[in-house]
């Protein structure tokens, strides 16, 4: 983290078939080695299994289960005269969708579908009902921050 300034929000272009930032952006975090092509691919493939499946559209399941993710609090390590506490914060928009994301992707690539666009597919539409180990994740930190919900004076 930079002492001097504050680091320069990037502009990240809209994909081109939903012309969407958030969409490009959770395309980026799918990308792995700089493959941005498999990416891509991967992502349109898990949006018309998503639409087949369901038969609504793809990037509103996306947008759904995104929103069903997103953390309202986390819990950060403050050290207090030789003690740790797990302080409950509030979590900025901008983190909270990364969080999201990348929640999605982990759960996503752990499942046990064939291919990467049917395990994302899969959790996609588990996390817009509000099921899926990326929702079961957020509970669980907002389970932790209630827990220490006594150490919230500790904040910065």
């Amino acid at each position: 983290m930079s002492r001097r300034k504050r680091a320069v929000k990037r502009y990240v272009p809209a994909d081109p078939r939903y012309d969407s930032q958030t969409v490009s952006k959770f395309i980026n975090s799918l990308m792995l080695a700089g493959e941005k092509s498999v990416a891509e691919r991967v992502f349109y493939d898990s949006m018309d299994l998503i639409e087949q499946r369901t038969g609504q559209p793809g990037v509103q399941v996306f947008k759904q289960a995104l929103n069903n993710v997103k953390p309202v609090v986390e819990v950060k390590s403050r050290r207090v005269g030789g003690a740790t506490y797990q302080v409950p914060v509030e979590v900025r928009p901008d983190r909270r969708t990364a969080l999201g994301m990348r929640w999605l992707v982990d759960y996503s690539r752990g499942r046990s579908e064939k291919s990467m666009a049917e395990r994302l597919a899969a959790e996609l539409i588990l996390a817009s009902k509000g099921d899926g180990s990326s929702v079961k994740k957020k509970e669980d930190t907002h389970r932790m921050a209630e827990a220490n919900r006594a150490f919230a004076h500790y904040r910065w």
